[in-house]
C-alpha cells in the first residue's frame, strides 16, 4: 500500500458505520510517517475506530472532546466538555495529564504521549497535514494489542497553537 492508498483507506475506514478491523487499521498505520513531537502541536478533535476494544465508547460518555499539544512538556490528553459545553483538561479521568516524547513503537520512533499519572502510551503517526492516526498501548497489552485506535484532526483556527484549558476550541 502507499501513501495514497493508505490515506484513502484511512478515509474509508474513518467514515465506516460500524466495526472496523484493527488488522487493516496496522496496515495502514504501517505506511504513515512518523511525526515529531514539535510537528503536532496545538488543538485537536479527536474521534475512534470501533474495533470493539473495551475503550470504545466510554471517552464520548465523558464527553471528550480531543487533545491540546500546549508544548512538548504540556499536555492535556482529555479536553472534554463540560454540561454547558465549555472545554476543560479531565485531569481526573486521565490521572493528571501528559508530555510528547519521541518513542520507538513497531520499530519506528514518532511521537508519543506520555501519561503523567498511568503507564499509557498514545503514539501518533501522520495521515495528512490536519490529521494524525493514534495508536494507545498501555502497560500489561501484549505486542499484538488488543489495542484503542483513534485519530485527531487540526481544530480549525489552531494550526500549532495550542488553547488552554478552559477556552472554547
Amino acid at each position: 500500500m502507499n501513501i495514497l492508498e493508505a490515506r484513502a483507506r484511512f478515509q474509508e475506514l474513518q467514515e465506516k458505520d460500524g466495526p472496523v478491523d484493527p488488522r487493516e487499521l496496522d496496515a495502514v498505520w504501517a505506511t504513515l510517517a512518523t511525526v515529531r513531537p514539535e510537528d503536532i502541536l496545538g488543538d485537536w478533535k479527536g474521534g475512534e475506530f470501533q474495533t470493539g476494544h473495551p475503550l470504545n465508547g466510554e471517552l464520548e460518555k465523558a464527553g471528550w472532546y480531543g487533545k491540546t499539544f500546549t508544548s512538548v512538556h504540556d499536555v492535556k490528553p482529555l479536553m472534554c466538555r463540560d454540561a454547558t459545553g465549555r472545554l476543560y483538561s479531565n485531569r481526573e479521568l486521565g490521572k493528571g495529564e501528559a508530555s510528547l516524547w519521541t518513542v520507538e513503537f513497531r520499530g519506528e520512533s514518532t511521537a508519543t504521549m506520555v501519561y503523567d499519572g498511568q503507564p499509557v502510551l498514545d503514539h501518533f503517526k501522520q495521515v495528512d497535514e490536519t490529521t494524525l492516526m493514534g495508536i494507545m498501548h498501555a502497560k500489561g497489552v501484549p505486542e499484538e494489542g488488543p489495542f484503542y485506535y483513534f485519530f485527531l484532526e487540526r481544530a480549525p483556527g489552531t494550526a500549532g497553537e495550542g488553547a488552554h484549558a478552559g477556552e472554547d476550541a
